[in-house]
């Protein structure tokens, strides 16, 4: 399987478990591996023939910028859902960091999905 990849998506969201993480907010950034044959738009040079990322962009900044979601688990498992319903997407992985509000030297934590 071919791979589309799209890296360091940022949005401004308000997600976390804490009070404060959904009152401030805060940037989510989310990495993404699309899988689909890709040999069509290849060969054809149409984007019919391929995945349109912007359309993958925009299911990401809908769900980072829409509801609240209490774990980055939910943003991940629901970014990951929504692509998949993208013509020619055959499996995704997606990954979603967020800096969480803990003391300390901290660069950031991530989950990452993959669902066929």
């Amino acid at each position: 399987m071919d791979r589309i990849l799209m890296t360091g998506l940022a949005f401004f969201g308000h997600h976390g478990v804490l009070a404060a993480e959904r009152e401030l907010g805060a940037l989510f950034t989310v990495d993404l591996v699309l899988e689909a044959d890709l040999a069509p738009a290849g060969r054809s040079d149409e984007l019919a023939d391929t995945v349109d990322y912007r359309r993958a962009y925009e299911v990401v900044k809908s769900v980072i910028e829409g509801s609240p979601h209490n774990l980055i688990e939910a943003l991940a498992e629901r970014i990951a859902a929504l692509l998949m319903e993208l013509e020619p997407i055959r499996q995704v992985q997606v990954r979603v960091y967020k800096k969480p509000a803990l003391g300390g030297e901290f660069g950031s934590i991530a989950v990452e999905v993959t669902r066929p």
